[in-house]
C-alpha cells in the first residue's frame, strides 16, 4: 500500500480506501463491518468513508460500532462523513450553517469519535450562499470538529467561487472533491477539474471505480439475482445498465476482460488500477459486503507494475479514444 497527499494538504491517504455506501447498515451489520475494516486497515488502508444519507445514518452507526470494537488509536485512521440529506424537515437537508453544523454534531455521536478528518458538501446547494456554507465550514475547522473539509459532485465553477469566498473573507477553503470516476465517467477528473489540480491543490477521493459493478463483468450476461441493481432503492442503476447505453458499455466491458486475461488478471482488478494510475486521484474508495471482496480487490495492488503506457493505449482504444482519451496527466 502506498500513500499519497490529498491534494496539497499535508495529509497522507491509501492510495485505496474503504467506504460504507450501500453495504453497512442495509448489506451487513456490525460485526461484518468490524471484520471487514479490520482487515482493511491491517492491509494499510487508513481512510473509511461515510456519509449521513447512507441508510439515514445507520452506516455511520454501524461503522461507529466497528470502530469502538476495533480500538484503533484515533492518530492512526481518517474518517469522514458527509452532509446534505440529513432527514425530510427543511432544516434537516442542504448546506445552511444550521444543517451544516449539526450534521456534524450528529455524524461524531453516530461515528463515536471527537472530530472528523474528511467533511464533505455531499452535493451542491442551490438555496445556500456558497460563503455561508464556506463559513459554516471554517467555523468547525476552527473549533476542532472537522480538520478538512471538501465536496462531492460540485462543478469546477462551484468549487472556484468556494475558493473565491474563502480567500476574500480569509476563511479555510476546500482541500478535497469526491466525484465518480471510472472508465465509462471521466469527464470531470480528467477535464472540467484539470486547472483546479494545480491552481488550488485539489485532491480527489473517488468512488465508484467499478462503475457500480458494471466493470467486474458480473451483469454480462445478465443482472444476478443478489446485486445491488436488485436492492429497494437502486432501482436506477438498473435502469442505466439496462439502456441502450449501458449495452453498450457491456461490449467495451467483454473487450476490457478480454486484455485483462491476456494480462493474467481479472477485468475489476484492471478497472481499479487504472483508476488509481491517475496522479490526481488522492485515494480509490473500495466497497465491499463481503471479506472475500475486500480481499481480491486488494490483491489488484500487486499487479501495479503491469499497467504499463502500452497497456493503457490499449485501454483508450477499447473505450474509443484513438489516439489517448481526455488527459489524465
Amino acid at each position: 500500500m502506498e500513500y499519497r497527499r490529498l491534494g496539497k494538504s499535508g495529509l497522507k491517504v491509501s492510495e485505496f480506501s474503504f467506504g460504507a455506501w450501500v453495504t453497512f447498515g442495509k448489506q451487513i451489520g456490525e460485526d461484518a463491518a468490524a471484520s471487514i475494516m479490520g482487515y482493511a486497515y491491517d492491509n494499510g488502508i487508513n481512510f473509511f468513508d461515510n456519509a449521513e444519507g447512507y441508510e439515514q445514518g445507520n452506516a455511520e452507526i454501524v461503522m461507529g460500532e466497528a470502530l469502538k470494537s476495533l480500538n484503533w488509536t484515533r492518530d492512526s485512521y481518517a474518517v469522514s462523513s458527509k452532509v446534505f440529506w440529513g432527514g425530510q424537515k427543511p432544516t434537516q437537508r442542504g448546506l445552511s450553517a444550521k444543517h451544516v453544523t449539526d450534521a456534524a454534531h450528529a455524524a461524531l455521536k453516530r461515528l463515536q469519535v471527537d472530530y472528523l478528518d474528511l467533511y464533505f458538501c455531499h452535493r451542491p446547494d442551490l438555496d445556500t450562499p456558497i460563503e455561508e456554507t464556506v463559513r459554516a465550514m471554517h467555523n468547525l475547522i476552527v473549533q476542532g470538529k472537522v480538520l478538512y473539509w471538501g465536496t462531492s459532485e460540485w462543478t469546477a465553477q462551484q468549487l472556484t467561487e468556494a475558493y473565491s469566498a474563502a480567500r476574500e473573507y480569509g476563511l479555510t477553503p476546500p482541500t478535497m472533491e469526491q466525484p465518480e470516476y471510472n472508465l465509462f465517467r471521466r469527464e470531470k477528473v480528467e477535464s472540467e477539474f484539470l486547472p483546479l489540480y494545480d491552481l488550488f491543490g485539489l485532491g480527489t477521493t473517488i468512488w465508484s471505480p467499478l462503475a457500480s459493478g458494471i466493470l467486474t463483468g458480473k451483469y454480462n450476461d445478465g443482472v444476478p439475482a443478489d446485486s445491488r441493481m436488485n436492492l429497494p432503492g437502486y432501482e436506477w442503476l438498473k435502469a442505466r445498465l439496462e439502456s441502450e447505453a449501458g449495452k453498450a458499455q457491456l461490449e467495451k466491458v467483454k473487450k476490457l476482460a478480454r486484455l485483462a486475461d491476456e494480462l493474467g488478471m481479472p477485468i475489476h482488478h484492471l478497472a481499479l488500477l487504472w483508476c488509481n494510475a491517475n496522479p490526481h486521484v488522492s485515494t480509490v474508495i473500495l466497497g465491499a459486503s463481503k471479506l472475500s471482496q475486500l480481499k481480491d480487490n486488494l490483491k489488484a495492488l500487486e499487479s501495479k507494475v503491469k499497467l504499463t503506457p502500452e497497456v493503457l493505449a490499449r485501454i483508450e482504444e477499447i473505450m474509443g479514444n484513438k489516439p489517448a482519451g481526455p488527459q489524465r496527466y
